[in-house]
């Protein structure tokens, strides 16, 4: 069965390959973007079939993208059935990572740079207060009612005000960003304080341990793992939190791409930053998934 699939996926691929370079119905862009593309895929795809022990779901995951490129290109190029405006030809909009390279580079080094800066600040905050408050009794009685009532509620519900707000449009979405990423780290560290081992808690207080002492050395320690796992659900949020405050104002960004061409009807260049900002959480996801290896690997040991 393995074997069968991985022969299934270079027949698609070649029947893809073999289509870009039969006369369409529509006229398009030179394919040489989408082969780069589909080579870059596919030595992806035999990197991880070399490396992954369930090849049989790699291999699925291979087929099911060639053939969707196959109905795509079949459909917007080869049998000219889908609408010529909202459904590109994958050869178009491959093209446009050629023709439009630097302004979606500038774009993607403003959202990263915003999303760092969100990101980071948010993170700082709430680990810190969160582990402060949930240490403190009489601050956690008062604070932590507080944030479970605001929390909820979303940050793109007033980002809007915060845009107007705020005196520059980066400030506000670093903010929109930062309040994504801030609640539910707070209230996540206030609880995981609470359940600590009070043996590690009690033995702390019988050796003088000052605040400081206790929230750095052995709070934070003990936490740590957990907040590493959780990683990739905050940087989902603060991505779609940054993507929405892009798309209301700002002059840079893939948000901004994105929207600013859908305003002049261009979605060819709409589809190529949605797969840009597809490929982007793909890669921030994938560094995470480095980075919690090696934190959580090291931090199994502490509580």
């Amino acid at each position: 069965m393995r074997r069968l699939l991985f022969i299934l996926d270079h027949i698609a691929l070649f029947a893809l390959i073999a289509l870009l370079f039969h006369p369409g119905a529509r006229e398009v862009a030179a394919p040489w973007a989408f082969l780069v593309f589909l080579f870059l895929a596919e030595l992806f795809f035999l990197i991880q079939y070399r490396k992954r022990q369930n090849r049989t779901a790699a291999s699925w995951i291979i087929l099911l993208i060639w053939l969707l490129l196959l109905l795509w290109e079949c459909c917007a190029s080869q049998w000219n059935i889908a609408h010529p405006v909202l459904i590109p030809s994958p050869e178009n909009v491959f093209n446009v990572f050629y023709s439009e390279w630097k302004q979606l580079l500038e774009g993607l080094y403003s959202s990263t740079q915003l999303l760092c800066i969100g990101f980071a600040v948010a993170l700082s905050l709430g680990v810190g207060l969160g582990l402060l408050t949930g240490w403190l009794d009489g601050l956690r009685q008062v604070a932590y009612p507080i944030a479970y009532v605001i929390s909820p509620i979303p940050p793109v519900v007033y980002a809007p005000y915060l845009i107007a707000l705020m005196p520059t449009f980066r400030s506000a979405s670093a903010l929109v960003i930062t309040l994504g990423i801030f609640w539910p780290t707070y209230l996540n560290m206030i609880v995981r304080v609470q359940s600590v081992d009070r043996r590690i808690i009690d033995s702390a207080r019988m050796l003088g341990v000052s605040t400081p002492q206790m929230v750095g050395k052995i709070l934070l320690p003990y936490v740590l793992p957990g907040l590493v796992s959780g990683l990739k659900v905050s940087l989902a949020t603060s991505i779609m939190m940054l993507t929405f405050a892009e798309m209301m104002g700002a002059t840079s960004g893939v948000g901004y791409f994105i929207i600013n061409y859908t305003h002049y009807g261009n979605y060819t260049n709409v589809v190529a930053g949605i797969i840009l900002v597809a490929l982007w959480v793909t890669v921030l996801n994938k560094l995470v998934t480095l980075l919690e290896k090696k934190l959580v690997k090291g931090g199994e040991g502490i509580g």
